[in-house]
């Protein structure tokens, strides 16, 4: 029987970064993964084909819309959706390639199959020929990772009503797509198909979009996806989703209680995500679960069976790559006998529309319902030389910090390169700093980021330059 230091169970963000950090640290790693390529949701199904499909929507949308205004003339594109999934793809097979090399470089023993405990200490590989092997492993860190949720009286097809996964592979442009869920996935990849010609309809249980996010950039986002076609139906809760043929008919009740109906002829079911833990064998190891299906740990991230941990969307806490590869590290720390730390008050949160979407820290509804006293300071996108060269003025930074101390407590942006930008607030937070260390801070010109520089001014004393 093959014996391991560490093994991991699932090769996503958290899993394969767990291995590599372990692997650094001298143990004998070995890594867990039921399908044939590494990379779990993030690189095959989730972050890295939808960015490719976001960016190569967003040149067309680009060449059908803008173009001309920066002066470059072409005849009307086409958009051709096989060869955009087929680009998708050659991205995955190159980053999971990727993972393929780093697990070689890393000494980091790969198999394939399903991995389930036979006990807290033994480790079945049940591979696809229905072989299996048995290895033994001083400690565990489980990292299956999630899948799409779905809504009890809906039928997922997996053709016409589909989750984000089949929405990545589609063999036609909808004309109509219909989205039940106004979160990131279903922006997002409403989005897509928005700037490719699709009519998109977002149905949303609550008030706003992205709710879990500031406030204002909810409102400042519906206000931008409105102007670019994509229509609302908020506050209304879907009852049932039909399919007839090559339409799908979706019933809801609107805030007064009336029913409404919209259809399409693809309807994209985008209502959360839950933990993956069917087949895991936990009850074998004794490993607990809590009320929502999640793998129970304590803030070592170390489940009630003390040589197994869990990491990422498979715990509890905000279902990002980002989040789980810092905790794969935090634990691989831990059992080197490091002292690591998360603040999961600053682990960002991004939405790849255009323009994007992020947050850190807190929100203001957040600091309002814990009686915090607060400042806020505003730059509107609109105002930079850099966001008017390139055509993108819609949007704004806001920073909030602490009336007394001038502690940064959170920053929220909509505009160009928002996901990029976000990490100035991360690390501003991560050291404590004030608005005024980042607003006397030299930003290059012309740069989006001198937006933040000129928010940071205003939360100190309302003294922008450039407005």
């Amino acid at each position: 029987m093959s014996q391991f230091d560490v093994t991991v169970i699932g090769s996503g963000p958290g899993g394969y970064v767990a291995a590599i950090r372990a692997a650094q640290l001298g143990f004998k790693t070995a890594i867990i993964e039921k399908y044939s390529t590494l990379g779990g949701t993030c690189l095959n199904v989730g972050c890295i084909p939808s960015k490719a499909l976001l960016d190569s929507s967003e040149h067309f949308e680009n060449a059908k819309h803008n173009f001309a205004s920066h002066g470059i003339l072409i005849n009307d594109p086409q958009a051709d959706i096989q060869r955009m999934v087929a680009r998708k793809n050659e991205v995955v097979d190159q980053t999971t390639k990727g993972i393929n090399y780093l697990m070689d470089k890393n000494k980091i023993t790969v198999f394939e199959g399903v991995g389930s405990f036979e006990s807290a200490t033994q480790i079945k590989i049940t591979k696809n020929d229905g072989s299996s092997e048995t290895i033994e492993s001083k400690y565990t860190i489980i990292a299956t990772g999630s899948k799409p949720s779905s809504l009890p009286f809906i039928s997922l097809d997996k053709e016409r009503v589909i989750t984000s996964t089949e929405a990545l592979n589609l063999k036609e442009i909808p004309k109509h797509l219909v989205v039940i869920g106004g979160g990131v996935i279903g922006l997002e990849l409403g989005s897509v198909y928005l700037r490719l010609g699709s009519q998109v309809t977002v149905v949303e249980f609550m008030d706003k979009i992205i709710p879990g996010m500031d406030g204002a950039l909810s409102k400042e986002l519906t206000k931008v996806l409105k102007k670019q076609g994509m229509k609302f139906m908020l506050s209304t809760a879907v009852s049932g989703v039909e399919r007839n043929g090559d339409t799908v008919k979706v019933t809801a009740k609107d805030k007064k209680g009336e029913e409404v109906v919209v259809e399409g002829d693809y309807c994209l079911v985008s209502v959360g995500r839950k933990p993956y833990t069917e087949g895991l064998g936990l009850e074998k190891a004794g490993v607990e679960l809590d009320e929502r299906g999640r793998v129970k740990v304590n803030d070592h991230l170390q489940t009630n069976v003390a040589n197994i941990y869990a990491i990422g969307d498979v715990i509890k806490g905000a279902m990002l790559a980002h989040k789980a590869s810092e905790e794969g590290t935090l634990v691989a720390e831990i059992l080197a006998g490091q002292k690591p730390h998360i603040n999961y008050n600053l682990i960002p949160g991004v939405v790849y529309t255009w323009p994007e979407v992020a947050g850190v820290g807190k929100t203001e509804e957040q600091l309002k319902e814990e009686g915090v006293a607060y400042k806020v300071g505003n730059f509107p996108m609109r105002a930079l030389g850099r966001s008017r060269a390139s055509g993108d003025v819609d949007g704004f930074v806001k920073i909030i910090a602490d009336e007394k101390t001038d502690e940064v407590l959170g920053m929220h942006i909509v505009g160009a390169r928002a996901a990029d930008l976000i990490a100035e607030g991360v690390i501003a937070m991560e050291f404590r700093a004030s608005a005024e260390d980042i607003a006397r801070s030299s930003h290059a010109h012309p740069t989006y980021a001198e937006a933040i520089k000129e928010a940071a001014l205003d939360a100190t004393g309302k003294r922008p330059i450039h407005i």
